[in-house]
């Protein structure tokens, strides 16, 4: 008897690899009922196909964008889903994705919401309640859910092959944009608190930071520190000089901040110069100028963004003729330049051109964040035409913030960041920074600015560098192409080791259709930027990645190249 147990045993497994190697079934598995008299119910066998997918390389294609388990932790739960990651939903399905409170999940896109709590067979699609076969789950600090559930409330059609081990999904709606119609961030519990700049030139300030500040809630609440960013920077300017967005990207991408306003409070004219960043802000996009499904798509998936506008008040208490007090609606038309930042929350697509003083073509209007406190406005936010002359003309949105360990060591040169830009008058140029490593490490990572729209990109190393010479010695370590303009951190393919004291280059190869001009510097253009050292590294500059110049001397100025690395 114990012998054909094991027969009926081996079996069944022999059976489950069989049907696992050569079921070509492609919508998903049949119920097996019975097999030489056992009763083989899902319960049983489920887990034996789940880990069997799980044991070999397991591939998700997404809108033909196509994600392994090599790369991404995905894996076939035991209902024989596909569990997602949440922390790649964003971009996998080109949607907005967020977790509140520890314990619920908010998908949206096109007019759809789906919302999971975890560990529970029910979600509430657009508001009524449907039944789930794999519940919202957490798994070793990282959050999952269910690829086929999520496909079905989604419009999204959902496919496993077999054969190829790989799932499919692919967007089947009928509607051209992701977004809807209508959105504020504030019913989403996304937008950071108002506060007031009084009487100082700090909007550009508030407004990155508020920005930031949203793009991590709801997952994580926090406030930062306007004076630090101000007082702390590489720029030559007070806080009542004013300044402009790219002077608060320098900041954030020289790990200059953020830090907690706790720790540096506002309106005090005093600051601790000690305090070090609480986060690693790794990526900026800048939004091409009045494209404005690309800033409702960035507020629906990321967060606020910041904007400029020109401002004819002077106060929350100001009377101007661009500004209708009643409703919160302010729109100017004119040849005035940007001389406030604001930030983006939301839009409404049929707010009425009537609620404006001015006799506008049609409605719609931007729902802002503003920087005077809680007394302007509707609780400190306001409402922009999409028809005022400078809404929309620039825009950066904090897409990539994250913790201070991601990067044991900074190289770089360029505190002041994006100040002009250098090229041979044509769309590519070659540019090399040499560093020093401090001690025996693993460069993994490089940064730079796309100073335009589809910039390509090639990242190379060079070691034991000596002069222009060594250059020819370029080791390849990255490539690719960035959809927007902005400031970009790079991981590279594999990781290239350095010795205390060994000289090394980033080279960056660049192309930018379009500009004449693509590689991003620092140099002294002005009184703001008069301090900007020019010897405390070292570039070099070439049309073809052959001849090379240095960019110090001959061009007197920095390229925006930065090193990051791990100790070994």
């Amino acid at each position: 008897m114990g012998y054909s147990k094991r027969f009926i045993a081996f079996g069944g497994i022999l059976a489950v690899a069989l049907l696992i190697k050569y079921n070509t079934v492609t919508a998903g598995y049949e119920q097996i009922n019975r097999f030489r008299g056992a009763n083989l119910d899902s319960e049983t066998w489920n887990p034996l196909i789940a880990s069997s997918v799980n044991d070999n390389l397991l591939s998700v294609m997404i809108d033909n964008k196509q994600y392994t388990n090599e790369n991404y932790k995905f894996y076939m739960d035991d209902n024989l889903n596909i569990m997602m990651p949440v922390n790649v939903l964003r971009e996998a399905l080109d949607c907005s994705a967020h977790i509140y409170d520890e314990s619920r999940l908010l998908v949206e896109k096109h007019s759809s919401q789906v919302e999971f709590s975890i560990n529970q067979y029910t979600a509430l699609v657009n508001g009524e309640e449907k039944e789930i076969v794999s519940p919202f789950t957490k798994m070793e600090d990282e959050y999952y859910v269910s690829l086929n559930d999520l496909s079905e409330y989604l419009d999204y059609s959902y496919s496993w092959n077999m054969q190829e081990n790989q799932a499919s999904a692919a967007d089947t709606s009928e509607s051209a944009t992701i977004i809807p119609t209508q959105y504020d961030l504030r019913q989403r519990g996304r937008v950071s608190a108002v506060r007031n700049q009084g009487s100082y030139g700090t909007c550009w300030s508030f407004a990155a930071l508020a920005a930031l500040e949203s793009v991590l809630l709801p997952e994580e609440e926090a406030q930062y520190s306007v004076d630090h960013m101000t007082l702390n920077n590489g720029f030559n300017l007070t806080q009542e000089d004013g300044g402009e967005y790219t002077m608060g990207m320098a900041y954030l991408a020289a790990w200059e901040g953020p830090v907690y306003e706790e720790d540096d409070p506002y309106g005090d004219n005093q600051t601790d110069a000690s305090l070090t960043a609480v986060k690693h802000v790794q990526e900026m996009q800048i939004i091409d100028g009045k494209d404005y499904e690309k800033i409702k798509e960035a507020v629906f998936k990321y967060g606020g963004v910041q904007t400029s506008i020109y401002n004819a008040l002077r106060s929350s208490q100001s009377y101007s003729p661009y500004y209708n007090k009643e409703n919160k609606a302010y729109c100017y038309i004119g040849t005035e330049k940007p001389n406030h930042d604001v930030v983006i929350i939301g839009w409404d697509d049929s707010y009425s051109k009537d609620n404006f003083s001015a006799d506008l073509e049609g409605d719609g209007a931007f729902i802002c964040q503003n920087s005077w406190g809680p007394e302007f406005g509707e609780n400190g936010i306001f409402y922009i035409s999409y028809y005022d002359t400078n809404i929309g003309t620039h825009n950066v949105v904090y897409t990539g913030i994250e913790s201070v360990d991601n990067y044991d060591n900074i190289y770089q040169s360029d505190l002041c960041g994006w100040i002009g830009q250098l090229g041979y008058n044509k769309d590519s140029i070659y540019g090399a920074n040499v560093y020093t490593a401090k001690g025996n490490e693993t460069l993994t990572a490089a940064s730079f600015y796309a100073t335009g729209k589809d910039s390509q990109y090639e990242l190379y190393i060079v070691r034991q560098f000596e002069d222009e010479s060594s250059l020819e010695d370029m080791i390849p370590v990255a490539s690719g192409k960035l959809s927007n303009a902005g400031y970009y951190t790079i991981d590279f393919n594999q990781g290239i080791e350095v010795e205390a004291g060994e000289r090394y280059a980033i080279v960056l190869h660049i192309i930018t259709p379009g500009s004449v001009h693509p590689m991003a510097i620092e140099y002294a253009a002005d009184e703001a930027t008069e301090n900007v050292i020019l010897d405390d590294g070292e570039s070099y500059i070439s049309p073809n990645g052959v001849k090379w110049t240095s960019a110090d001397t001959v061009e007197e100025c920095n390229l925006c190249i930065k090193a990051f690395s791990n100790n070994q």
